[in-house]
């Protein structure tokens, strides 16, 4: 029985840092993630989208 939920890399749009780890559930949600996160390299909140 597989797992529902895999983890994810979240990454800057601006400067392509890969900042945050998060978990996203496969069945509930079928396409990328996009949030607005605080980066510490641009040092301020940008886009940051779900990576491969």
């Amino acid at each position: 029985m597989g797992s529902t939920s895999n983890k994810v890399i979240m990454t800057c749009s601006e400067c392509l840092s890969r900042n945050y780890t998060t978990n996203r559930n496969r069945k509930t949600s079928s396409e990328r993630l996009e949030l607005l996160k605080y980066c510490k390299k641009c040092g301020k909140h940008t886009l940051h989208k779900e990576t491969k």
